[in-house]
């Protein structure tokens, strides 16, 4: 079981606003360096470099992911989507209904992390 995901980032307020805005939970900020939101599904976490400086040169750095989606299953991606046009800087792919029937919009956050906001067909 996936507990959660945690993305360092050099800007955490400004990544933390995005995905409240994103998610509608309010994150717990326990330190000035970290802060969570806890989703139904798992923790979806956000901390800054120094949280995992001990790991050394194996140490994730910010705005460096280019190998995960993160993926968030909504009522209606449209209409999800469209709530957060005007806060998105970079739009991958709009609304499209993919082949597999999800509807899907693909952006990148703030830090330039992929993010997949999607729902599933109406049955």
């Amino acid at each position: 079981m996936i507990f959660g995901i945690r993305i360092i980032t050099d800007d955490i307020d400004r990544l933390v606003e995005f995905y409240e805005r994103l998610t509608g939970v309010q994150a717990s900020r326990p330190t000035p360096f970290f802060a969570e939101l806890r989703l139904e599904t798992g923790l979806l976490a956000f901390a800054s470099p120094a949280t995992v400086a001990m790991l050394g040169e194996h140490a994730p750095h910010p705005t460096d992911n280019r190998s995960v989606l993160l993926e968030f299953l909504v009522d209606d991606a449209d209409n999800a989507f469209q709530a957060l046009r005007e806060h998105l800087a970079d739009i991958v792919q709009e609304p499209t209904t993919m082949p597999w029937g999800n509807r899907s919009a693909v952006f990148l956050d703030p830090d330039g992390n992929t993010v997949n906001l999607f729902s599933r067909p109406k049955s």
